[in-house]
């Protein structure tokens, strides 16, 4: 197993000096070096392809025993340091301070045909930073993130990445719900790979300190290495780095937004720097269509991470993050500028979404309201929002009669649609086929469009919670199967059509089905 390693984060910024994995504060630096924990008997379940790949390894390779050993922390390479990061952040709107990577160890970098990967191992063992974990984690939350990281990237949806999944041996202790009824799971280790781990909180925790030289040695790194077609740091590249963010995680919500997918937990300490992402905890896809709904049981009560909130949540993010640069800027009317542009790009890049969604592709004045009934309409009856808009696309602009028809499998429950609701869908329709008629695209043109932003296989929770089940029992069967069709989530692919389907009525309460927890 041949790698091109290039460990620049550690050779670059400032190390902790003390080598102990105890729990504690570290100041002035950005990580610490930390062994793996070797796990008693690991046993490899899936490898993506496409990241062996990107990091110059074969399938050989991967079923190599060097390779299970690296990837489950039994083995450390040669001329490589692992190392746990440093951050802080803002845990549902309040800062948290030190935080750190507590369950994740960053084994080495690869540099391979111009990309730079960042290879780490997620529930490796504990760190610095672990606080009261045990820096372990288990089989349901470790599929949950392998599966979901590749899904994203077929989506379309900027993102980290899954290298590998595996067993370890050991069991591992765990409190589902927090609910004060802990048992033991499998525990698993998730390889994950991105350019970098940096996220919103790497900054914080330094200006948080008042340590801006440290601030300023990281962000210099962050530049030269992930944005140096910005320029040699200066105060203006700094500006302009951080409208570049600012860019990218909008974009990153955007895709949020047009696929269904709420994150859970949108703490800074969980926004990369990249506008990619990271951190798989208690996300959830919708099913029915709902600007209010959460999969994290932790923000059930004030639902500040709902899905319709994950733009403003975004924004909130940047604020932090804007606070945290401005020593090193100080250009506050600059700044808010950029702030601004987020809330002004947001409403028309949420419009251009929707349009596409919708099959439109000339601009109208009419649009914003057409979409805003829509959106009404489908939070008055249980709609599936991933089947709605797949179905959509089958409508003709000259039969908007048979509107209503076309969608009705997205209901949860069509007899619940009254009259009254029916008009109000069949006035809808008949205003959607009067907007199309001044479209250019044939019918089946739309389509083809439509069909390739609006995806017909997503990772419902129910479906994962369906692979976590047998893999429980030891059949570890759906996680290929899944893995295979989410390749492909815009393919119509009829040998996997049982998985476009509605949420199954038992999974509407299930626990990992419909209530998460931060719990892996």
């Amino acid at each position: 197993m041949k790698l091109n390693i290039k460990d620049k984060f550690t050779a670059q910024l400032p190390a902790d000096s003390n080598l102990e994995n105890t729990r504690r504060q570290v100041t002035e630096a950005c990580f610490s070096y930390v062994t793996p924990k070797p796990t008693s008997k690991p046993q490899l379940l899936h490898v993506s392809p496409d990241m062996l790949t990107k990091l110059g390894l074969s399938e050989a390779d991967a079923k190599s025993e060097a390779f299970l050993k690296v990837m489950t922390g039994n083995k450390v390479l040669e001329n490589t340091t692992p190392y746990a990061m440093c951050y802080g952040g803002h845990q549902f709107g309040n800062w948290a301070g030190q935080l750190g990577d507590g369950r994740a160890i960053n084994l080495f970098e690869v540099e391979h045909e111009g990309q730079n990967w960042v290879v780490q191992l997620k529930g490796a063992g504990e760190t610095p930073y672990s606080r009261s974990g045990d820096g372990l984690a288990v089989l349901r939350s470790s599929i949950r993130e392998y599966l979901c990281s590749e899904a994203m990237h077929y989506l379309g949806v900027p993102t980290t990445r899954a290298l590998s999944l595996a067993l370890t041996g050991d069991q591992v202790l765990r409190d589902v719900l927090y609910n004060g009824n802990p048992a033991y799971e499998k525990g698993a280790i998730v390889s994950r790979l991105s350019p970098s781990f940096l996220r919103f909180g790497s900054y914080e925790i330094f200006a948080a300190r008042q340590d801006h030289k440290n601030l300023k040695v990281l962000l210099d790194f962050t530049i030269n290495q992930h944005f140096s077609h910005l320029g040699e740091p200066s105060k203006d590249t700094y500006l302009q780095f951080f409208a570049e963010v600012s860019e990218r995680t909008l974009d990153m919500i955007i895709h949020w937004q047009r696929v269904g997918f709420v994150h859970g937990v949108l703490n800074t300490d969980n926004m990369s720097i990249l506008g990619l992402t990271i951190d798989y905890g208690p996300y959830g896809w919708l099913e029915g269509f709902d600007f209010g709904w959460t999969p994290n049981t932790t923000d059930r009560q004030n639902k500040r991470y709902r899905y319709g909130n994950q733009p403003n949540m975004g924004l909130w993010n940047l604020y932090q993050l804007a606070n945290t640069l401005f020593p090193l800027i100080e250009d506050a009317k600059a700044m808010e500028a950029i702030l601004k542009k987020y809330t002004t790009d947001f409403e028309s890049q949420s419009l251009k979404m929707m349009r596409s969604k919708l099959g439109l592709r000339i601009e109208s004045e009419s649009d914003a309201l057409l979409m805003q009934d829509l959106e009404d309409l489908l939070q008055i009856t249980e709609t599936d929002m991933t089947m709605f808009f797949r179905n959509l696309s089958d409508f003709k602009r000259d039969r908007a009669s048979e509107g209503l028809t076309i969608i009705n499998e997205a209901f949860y429950v069509p007899e619940e649609l009254s009259d009254t609701i029916r008009q109000q869908w069949h006035a809808w329709f008949n205003r959607y086929g009067e907007r199309l008629q001044t479209e250019t695209l044939s019918d089946s043109q739309r389509k083809t469009q439509m069909n390739a932003v609006n995806p017909k296989y997503v990772l419902r929770n129910y479906m994962a919670q369906l692979v976590i089940d047998k893999a429980e029992q030891e059949d570890y069967s759906l996680i290929d199967e899944l893995f295979q069709m989410l390749k492909k989530p815009y393919e119509e692919q009829p040998e996997y059509q049982k998985w476009f389907a509605k949420r199954p009525e038992w999974a509407r309460h299930k626990v990992g089905s419909s209530m998460l927890s931060c719990s892996s």
